[in-house]
């Protein structure tokens, strides 16, 4: 309690009243009616690995072959 030494009586009505407006807020807030629930979203329609697979290769083509076996490149002579 070294925080109320060599304070003036105002002073010290101030500090206990700052503890009071917080512990009023805090209990206000404590009381506070629930938030209201959050509405659940719909849930997409499962899908098998291929449809995902396509739908991806729609959104992005330039990914479409990225996993695609490559040709070997033929050995240069030198």
């Amino acid at each position: 309690m070294d925080i109320l030494f060599n304070k003036t009586r105002e002073q010290c009505r101030l500090i206990g009243a700052r503890g009071g407006r917080a512990h009023a807020r805090n209990l206000r807030l404590r009381q506070a009616p629930p938030p209201l629930p959050v509405a659940s979203l719909p849930q997409p329609v499962p899908q098998n690995a291929h449809q995902t697979s396509l739908q991806l290769d729609t959104h992005f083509p330039w990914l479409a072959a990225a996993f695609a076996p490559r040709q070997a490149r033929p050995l240069r002579r030198q």
